[in-house]
């Protein structure tokens, strides 16, 4: 029997703080993905919205001034480093697609600059601190992968990271690298008695990912406080068969940096068939909101 050839990418996700002032955020990501890329780093992915403070704690009008369209200012910088660096680089931005018209979306840059990957954040939240349906209109992409120098990305957006059907589309598509750039912490109140629970269940949801698909995923989250959220930084890794290869403190700016052996996808999908098995003939009623007997 032919053994899989090693083809492994070096991975890295940028955990940091966010200021008011959007150039400083952005000049900062930016300097972040060189680093990266200074310690080999293959593909490097940015937080959710990394060029500004998190604007849904409450809902603002003014808020919508700090979109952009894409191509924009942000995507245009990212794109260069990506460029200069002979990096892949993805993360998320506020888009404003049309006055009235805005989306949470992810941008995937290949090696050479150009733009491979293009996704609006599909699942919208509305919850206390977490008001994103006033900002942001579901998005009309489906789910996209981005085929890049390095391997296939499926890059999802925070809120996306809850849902196995998400995963599985992308993991269908193709996606060797599942990455979800996020803002998820603690509020105040809830820290201490949730708080525990609460950074678990994110994690073994995304560990869950990671096994059932055979793929690798990792999350790049915000840290630092901004007005009531201890956004719980975090940020990891893990393999196909959902070892964590690297997590992040809750508290600190950090880039993750692991080295994804791609061939492992092939290897946990032959030991563990779940693509194999699945009754596809079976599933239609997933389409369904709720199924009443």
């Amino acid at each position: 029997m032919t053994a899989t050839k090693a083809r492994t990418v070096r991975l890295a996700m940028v955990q940091m703080t966010c200021s008011e002032n959007q150039k400083e955020n952005t000049d900062k990501a930016i300097d972040r993905v060189r680093q990266a890329a200074s310690q080999g780093a293959n593909i490097v992915c940015l937080q959710e919205l990394f060029n500004a403070p998190y604007p849904c704690q409450s809902e603002e009008h003014f808020r919508f001034e700090w979109a952009e369209t894409i191509p924009g200012p942000t995507s245009q910088a990212m794109s260069e480093v990506a460029r200069d660096c002979s990096v892949v680089v993805t993360g998320s931005i506020f888009e404003r697609r049309a006055h009235g018209l805005y989306h949470n979306t992810a941008v995937v840059f290949d090696a050479d600059g150009a733009q491979v990957g293009f996704y609006r954040k599909m699942h919208i939240p509305d919850d206390p601190l977490y008001y994103e349906k006033f900002y942001f209109t579901p998005g009309d992409t489906g789910f996209t992968v981005a085929k890049t120098r390095f391997g296939v990305l499926g890059v999802g957006v925070c809120w996306d990271q809850w849902y196995p059907e998400a995963a599985r589309l992308f993991a269908l598509k193709g996606a060797e690298i599942l990455l979800y750039p996020t803002a998820i912490g603690w509020s105040v109140p809830d820290k201490p008695v949730f708080g525990k629970s609460q950074h678990e269940a994110w994690e073994t949801m995304m560990r869950s990912h990671a096994i059932a698909n055979g793929v690798f995923v990792g999350a790049a989250n915000r840290v630092g406080v901004e007005d009531s959220i201890e956004f719980w930084g975090a940020s990891f890794a893990f393999d196909p068969a959902g070892n964590l290869l690297h997590r992040a403190s809750h508290s600190n700016e950090e880039m993750v940096i692991v080295d994804c052996n791609l061939s492992k996808i092939n290897t946990q999908r032959t030991y563990w068939p779940f693509m194999r098995d699945r009754r596809i003939d079976a599933y239609s009623d997933l389409t369904k909101r709720w199924i009443d007997e």
